[in-house]
Formats: structure tokens, C-alpha cells, sequence
């Protein structure tokens, strides 16, 4: 140190560690600032480069009535009507491996999109009380009674509310690879994702995910299982186009607020008061619920221990025939 050189008081060191801060930390604004600017004009770049109207397929069937238009699909002319309802992600599509079996056993079969999800007019709430409302409307537009209803994953609780909005219209419900309980974030997280899950980035980042045909691949690969046929680039888009028409967006938002479709408590009981006959159909290596999963479920609606089938949690892919025996077996008992 020479003559001149003062050393630093005790003051002074935490006046340059505040200089030091302060200066630390406009440089980080600054850059964050100009990291939000550049991801935002990407995201809008990206966005309107990808604009467009969504893909559909031609010769599309709807139901309008009872201030719904549901898409569906159709197999088999006569029999006892039975209405397949997909879960979360899932259309219509989802059951064309098993429409077929099911007709072939005698019976008249329709797998319908839920609103938000698929190529139905897009509805808000994506309750399950609402959505039960669309499954009782389709089944009054097509004129159809005594049918029974099978419920996918989420779908289950579709239905089961389903039966106990209008019990006269609905013979059987079978619960279908789903349990019909609340499966969601904590409220503090959806109430997070909900918020900051906004535009431009959303649309930025359900237009990536679903460009990738890998993640869908992969998505259907790990949920089927080994048995059921791979993905051809068709396939990749019968999953993918559902996803990108109008509508989905909002779903997705709910969904993150409140969680998949769920049946209360109250429901539950109420169900299994019911004389309405019930069954549980599970794939026995699902990877989203266990056996004692499955077991419960039939207990809290009043049904005979559950049906394992091959398969993972597309049973009605891996297992077709399986699935429509447990099924036709059920529809003999409504009489």
C-alpha cells in the first residue's frame, strides 16, 4: 500500500457491495427485459406462421340437438344401443378398434367427442355435470333409450353423473380404465399455471408439443403397451387433430384450474343406490391406477369386482375383444 492509498473503513465496504448491487442489478433487468421482448416477438413470430385453420377430416358426423353439436361415430344398424365416451385428450376416435367388435355382437354402437376435446362445438364448463348434460342430449338427438354408457378414464365420471341426471334414459354404465375421482395439482399450482399459462406462449407451446410426432408416439406407446399397433403417420394425426381444433385451449385452462372430471362424494353414493347395473373394466398392467384402485371403485358404485383385461390404459385398443365381452356382458343385463 503506498502513502496515498487510504485503506476501506468499515463503511465503506458495504457502500461498494451496494454499488456493486445496484449496478448487478439493472444489468439483470435490462437482461431479462430483453429475454421477455425477444421469447414474446418468437412466440407471436411463431405463432402467426403457424396460423391457419386446424386440420379436420372430411365427412364429419354431428348431432345437433339440445343446443349441442357433437361429432360421432357410428357402427352397427341395429341391437341395443351402447355409447362410448372418451377421456382427456381423447375424441371418438379413440374406440375405432373396438365400435367394430361391439357391433359385431349385436348391438348398435356411437363413440361421440366431448366438448373441448375433439371436433364437437367447443361448451364451456368442462364439468363433469356439464359434460354429462352433452352425453344425455346426444342420446336424445339420436333418439336413443335404454343405452348403456362406458365411460373412458375421465369419462367415467361423465357418465356415472350421466346416470344420475336421467336415469330412464341410461340402462348400464361401465367405468372403463377410469375411477371417476379428482386427479389435479394443488389449487395454489392450478391457480399459477392458469395464470401464467397465458397467450401468446400457450398457443406457442400446445402448437409445439403437438408438432412433435415422437411425444405423441411416445405418449400412445407408453399408455397402450406393447400389443397394440404402432402409429402410422395417420395415426399420429387421428390423436394429434383433435387437439388443435378450437376450444382446446380453454379445456386445457380448466383442466389446470380444477382438475380432470371427478364425481363428488354425494354422487358416489348416490350411485351405488342405484339398481342400475355396473360393472369396472381395468387393463391389469395400467400404469395410472392399481388394483386396489380398481376394487375400490367397484365398491363405491355398487359393482361386482372389476374386469382386468390385457393391456395398459388403452384397453380399448390392446384388448378390443376382451373389452367388448365385458361390455356385452353387462348390456345382457339390462334387459
Amino acid at each position: 500500500m503506498t502513502a496515498t492509498e487510504v485503506p476501506p473503513t468499515g463503511l465503506e465496504r458495504p457502500r461498494r457491495f451496494r454499488r456493486f448491487a445496484r449496478r448487478f442489478a439493472k444489468v439483470a433487468g435490462i437482461a431479462i427485459v430483453a429475454l421477455a421482448v425477444a421469447v414474446t416477438a418468437a412466440s407471436f413470430g411463431y405463432n402467426l406462421a403457424t396460423d391457419g385453420p386446424a386440420p379436420r377430416p372430411a365427412h364429419l358426423l354431428f348431432a345437433n340437438g339440445g343446443g349441442w353439436a357433437t361429432r360421432y361415430l357410428e357402427w352397427g344398424t341395429r341391437g341395443s344401443p351402447i355409447v362410448l365416451v372418451p377421456g382427456a385428450f381423447e375424441s371418438a376416435d379413440t374406440f375405432t378398434e373396438l365400435g367394430p367388435v361391439l357391433a359385431r355382437t349385436g348391438h348398435r354402437v356411437f363413440a361421440i367427442d366431448l366438448s373441448g376435446t375433439g371436433y364437437s362445438a367447443p361448451q364451456p364448463p368442462f364439468s363433469a355435470d356439464h359434460l354429462a348434460g352433452q352425453v344425455l342430449a346426444f342420446l336424445k338427438t339420436e333418439k336413443l333409450t335404454a343405452a348403456v354408457l362406458v365411460g373412458h378414464s375421465a369419462g367415467a365420471a361423465d357418465v356415472g353423473v350421466a346416470a344420475l341426471q336421467d336415469p330412464e334414459a341410461v340402462k348400464g354404465i361401465v367405468f372403463l380404465d377410469g375411477d371417476a375421482t379428482p386427479l389435479s395439482a394443488p389449487s395454489f399450482i392450478g391457480a399459477i399455471a392458469g395464470t401464467l399459462f397465458i397467450n401468446p406462449y400457450r398457443t406457442s407451446v400446445i402448437r409445439l408439443a403437438l408438432s412433435q410426432d415422437w411425444l405423441i408416439r411416445n405418449l400412445y406407446n407408453s399408455q397402450c403397451g406393447p400389443t397394440c399397433p404402432p402409429l402410422s403417420e395417420a395415426g399420429v394425426n387421428t390423436w394429434r387433430w383433435p387437439l388443435e381444433q378450437p376450444g382446446f385451449q380453454a379445456e386445457i385452462i380448466y383442466s389446470m384450474r380444477y382438475g380432470i372430471t371427478a364425481m363428488t362424494s354425494a354422487q358416489f353414493a348416490a350411485l351405488k343406490r342405484t339398481d342400475l347395473p355396473k360393472l369396472v373394466v381395468f387393463g391389469v398392467d395400467d400404469p395410472q391406477m392399481s388394483h386396489s384402485d380398481a376394487t375400490a371403485t367397484a365398491q363405491k358404485i355398487g359393482a361386482p369386482p372389476p374386469v382386468y383385461v390385457p393391456g395398459r390404459h388403452l384397453t380399448m385398443i390392446a384388448s378390443p375383444r376382451q373389452v367388448a365381452a365385458a361390455i356385452d356382458s353387462l348390456a345382457s343385463r339390462t334387459g
